[in-house]
């Protein structure tokens, strides 16, 4: 039975994981702007979900205007216009790494009811990542709606039976952590956005799941590894010591070890 969950798991996660792309080239905008509607040379975008490809410029299609701004904007993801009129993230990237991310939850989780409600967090937190990573930003509209979310169904799964998590401690760490943040980036507003406070309110939902050690142990790998990459820019000058960092990416990567973990021992 776990082997067809594996499984099933890397489908899906193969599956959400192509439908990302599209979604995190449209909410790859500096924090104030809208959106975006075209792809790089300015032809309109039709839904959120897909490969991030337009039809228009793989027929030669002409320009609308305004693309000249939208081609600016475009400049974080390398060529304007790529093979078949392909723009943005690349599918052929995020889907197998999604569904790889999809397959580790199923291992450690097993059949548990929980699996559910992880393996759909899985590419909303790949897309967190491409989206910061690119302009260093964490959309509310992503991040508290699943911390909401999140809770509700666990709420839901800790009524099953074989659930092995507590909701109490669930909400508790959702406070938590994001009370933690706060007061961190109320101390060092330079240090963090407050996108990762929001974060951090479904990181704490996530890792509260399986206890106060695991909160512990996600909350500080986050931090161990956003250290060891900011010292890596710092050693290849890429970087000095004041420069500051998309952290949300290694907000997740510590969510994603501490659930392994926690997962598998419960």
């Amino acid at each position: 039975m776990t082997g067809l969950l594996v499984v099933l798991a890397a489908l899906w996660g193969a599956t959400a994981g192509a439908l990302v792309p599209r979604a995190a080239y449209r909410f790859s905008v500096p924090p104030e702007e809208p959106w975006r509607e075209r792809c790089p040379d300015g032809h309109p975008i039709r839904g959120w979900l897909g490969r991030p490809r337009c039809a228009e410029c793989a027929g030669g299609g002409t320009a609308t205007d305004g693309a000249v701004a939208v081609r600016g904007a475009a400049g974080a993801y390398g060529p304007v216009r790529g093979a078949a009129g392909a723009y943005g993230p690349r599918t052929l990237v995020l889907s197998p790494l999604t569904a790889l991310l999809c397959a580790g939850i199923a291992v450690a989780t097993d059949t548990r009811p929980e699996v559910a409600v992880w393996l759909l967090l899985a590419p909303v937190g790949v897309l967190l990542t491409v989206v910061d990573l690119r302009v260093r930003r964490l959309p509310d509209v992503l991040t508290l709606p699943s911390a909401a979310v999140t809770l509700a169904l666990l709420g839901l799964v800790s009524l099953v039976p074989e659930h092995t998590g507590h909701w109490p401690s669930a909400a508790l760490g959702t406070l938590a952590l994001g009370g933690g943040y706060y007061l961190l980036w109320r101390i060092n507003p330079g240090g963090m956005g407050f996108g990762d406070v929001k974060l951090a309110l479904l990181a704490g939902a996530v890792l509260g799941w399986y206890g106060w050690g695991t909160v512990l142990l996600g909350t500080l790998t986050g931090f161990v590894l956003g250290a060891l990459y900011g010292w890596t820019l710092v050693l290849l000058r890429r970087a000095d010591r004041k420069a500051a960092i998309p952290f949300g990416p290694f907000l997740i990567a510590g969510v994603y070890t501490g659930l392994l973990i926690g997962a598998y021992a419960a």
